[in-house]
């Protein structure tokens, strides 16, 4: 599998973006295509000492910025390193693609250029999120603002075919993030998509509050783009003072360093599983292409295991099992204006 990776997005490009690659191409069925000014990226990559045969360079024009309008990718800046990125996976040249820059670009190519899967609404931004018991994957973490009952019905069925098949559990547990557990609370979007996932046939357990998300109630936490991306961005601070907090606490003292000793390997235990880097990147569920966003800040761990993550996504065609999924639910994933 050929995963085309942007090399000048996210804040510690190009030089981890190269690391990742690198380290990505190890595995045998993967190879790289680094698109960018392809002066630049092989300067550094002889600095680095990087070389590889299954590591190509794609040359390209500028890159697009957080502050710059999403949709100059398909205008001004389509030539750019991300847009080139798409380009190269839309003509067949690469399975997937991999970018840690603009997340709106990113969504706005994921679906404008590259287009959606037949019977998809909107693609949704899917993080992978840790849990007490292992991960959980949101739907959706900020690509649609605004949602329909039938939208989340399709993040759901998405969502679980993901957590089956790349994440490896059965039967995912699917839940509505809501205010309460009751089935009478929430909004006119949570009424309407509870009872269509209550007759859906996947395994919903119902509403679910944030507190209980992250402590293991469910393996798919469906909501709309709004709602999800402020309680991702909540949940990644807590996670952020947490880390400082233990941090202090642990180190504060002498006494305190002689019992960080003896709950070492916890220690690590809790930190590698609440690193984002071991993860790698968000999944752009309903995109009609692989194409996955990697953390602005990610390093060569991060980018290794983004590039990973596409080429299993490609590898296992789990596109195929979601078009194939919506067309079995038929009218279920349809909205009125749809009939």
């Amino acid at each position: 599998m050929k995963i085309a990776i942007d090399a000048f997005g996210g804040d510690n490009a190009p030089d981890e973006v190269i690391k990742g690659a690198a380290a990505a191409v190890k595995k045998e069925a993967v190879e790289v295509v680094l698109v960018g000014d392809e002066k630049k990226i092989r300067e550094r990559m002889a600095a680095l000492e990087v070389a590889s045969d299954k590591i190509t360079v794609e040359d390209a024009d500028g890159v697009i910025l957080i502050e710059d309008d999403p949709m100059e990718i398909r205008k001004s800046k389509k030539d750019c390193s991300m847009g080139r990125a798409f380009a190269i996976v839309n003509e067949g040249k690469a399975d997937a693609f991999v970018s840690a820059g603009s997340t709106a670009a990113i969504v706005v190519g994921g679906t404008v250029l590259t287009g959606r899967l037949k019977g998809v609404k909107r693609p949704a931004l899917a993080p992978i999120m840790p849990s007490s018991t292992n991960h959980y994957l949101l739907l959706d973490g900020g690509a649609n603002l605004e949602c329909r009952p039938e939208m989340l019905l399709q993040f759901a069925v998405m969502g679980s075919i993901y957590m089956e098949k790349l994440m490896h559990v059965k039967t995912p547990r699917v839940g509505l993030l809501n205010v309460g557990a009751e089935e009478e609370k929430g909004r006119d979007l949570e009424h309407g998509a509870y009872e269509l996932l209550k007759n859906s046939g996947l395994n919903f357990i119902g509403n679910v509050e944030g507190r209980d998300v992250p402590l293991g109630a469910v393996d798919v936490v469906v909501t709309d783009g709004f709602t999800g991306n402020v309680y991702l961005k909540a949940v990644e601070g807590m996670g952020k003072f947490m880390k400082t907090a233990l941090k202090e606490t642990i180190f504060g003292s002498g006494i305190a360093k002689v019992g960080a000793l003896f709950s070492m390997k916890g220690i690590k235990k809790i930190s590698k599983q609440m690193d984002y880097r071991e993860v790698g990147g968000s999944p752009l569920l309903g995109s009609a292409k692989p194409v996955f966003k990697a953390h602005g800040s990610s390093d060569a761990l991060a980018f290794r295991q983004a590039i990973w993550q596409a080429e299993s996504f490609a590898r296992h065609d789990v596109n195929k099992l979601i078009s194939d999924a919506l067309a079995e639910m038929g009218d279920k994933t349809k909205g009125e204006s749809d009939k």
